[in-house]
């Protein structure tokens, strides 16, 4: 069970990282369409502004999950992975509400297993 957990960890991790370059260092086409917005919207520079802002958020969101599986062990790894695939689970609910119902099966479904699977650990 553990080696499914940590694959399914990286997979989130890895997710967020390619969402963050997306965001970042995706071409304003490419994010319109990915993020269901108006080319005319994502060119205007509080736009990209923001893009980038949410690709930080999600890069730096992969780099804790990772860091904490190399960093902390036992019940300290597990609490915090915890905290941070509730974390992506809110955020994904919030944007499915408010950007695009996507996003909670894109996002917040991989953590949400991941989560459940990571329960098992506790019990």
């Amino acid at each position: 069970m553990i080696i499914i957990l940590t694959f399914l960890i990286y997979f989130v991790a890895v997710e967020h990282l390619v969402i963050m370059g997306l965001e970042i260092f995706g071409k304003p086409e490419q994010q319109a369409k990915l993020f269901d917005m108006p080319l005319s919207f994502v060119n205007q520079a509080p736009a990209k502004a923001a893009l980038g802002n949410m690709g930080i958020y999600n890069g730096m969101l992969a780099v804790v999950l990772l860091v904490s599986q190399w960093v902390l062990t036992g019940q300290p790894r597990l609490i915090t992975t915890a905290l941070l695939l509730v974390y992506i689970v809110i955020v994904a609910i919030y944007g499915s509400l408010t950007v695009k119902k996507s996003i909670f099966w894109l996002q917040g479904m991989p953590a949400l297993v991941t989560f459940l699977v990571l329960l098992t650990q506790f019990l």
